[in-house]
């Protein structure tokens, strides 16, 4: 019997990319793998690729079953970071659409959304007064890639 480690599992729909996609990601985090492709034959989208993999331990799953799908920006995954060179190491290996990109947010060459952001910016949104929070929010607005000292500059007045 397989057991289920994880009890909700991100599942992604690409065109026909899965594998490539999982390959792509799992170079890009540490602590990332593909645990499983199988090939699903004969479905209404033909041959399907399912790959399991895992970015930093999250488990993901991902299929290749044609064009009836596209990702858009309702969803996105968050990628906390604790220094500068990390929020700038994603952002360079993920980034493909340049006119995407806002306050953090980023899309992929696979049409994902990804948000790249500070871990102190979730410690100052949630412990700030009212004053520091508007300020660090009319300080991400505005930017694309977020930067640490401009944020907690901000934050502080």
């Amino acid at each position: 019997m397989v057991t289920i480690k994880q009890k909700i599992v991100p599942h992604l729909w690409y065109d026909k990319e899965a594998k490539e996609a999982a390959e792509f990601y799992t170079a890009i985090f540490p602590e990332s793998k593909i645990t499983n492709i199988i090939t699903l034959h004969d479905t209404p989208s033909g041959d399907c690729d399912v790959v399991d993999f895992e970015l930093a331990g999250q488990p993901f799953m991902a299929i290749s079953a044609g064009p009836l799908f596209k990702f858009n920006e309702s969803i996105s995954f968050i990628v906390y970071c604790e220094t500068q060179d990390d929020i700038d190491n994603y952002w360079e290996k993920l980034s493909a659409v340049p006119e995407s990109e806002q306050c953090g947010w980023l899309k992929d060459k696979y049409g994902l959304s990804w948000q790249i952001v500070p871990a102190r910016m979730d410690e100052m949104m949630r412990s700030g007064t009212e004053d520091q929070i508007a300020r660090l929010t009319q300080a991400f607005l505005p930017m694309k890639r977020l930067d640490i000292r401009t944020l907690e500059a901000a934050y502080k007045g």
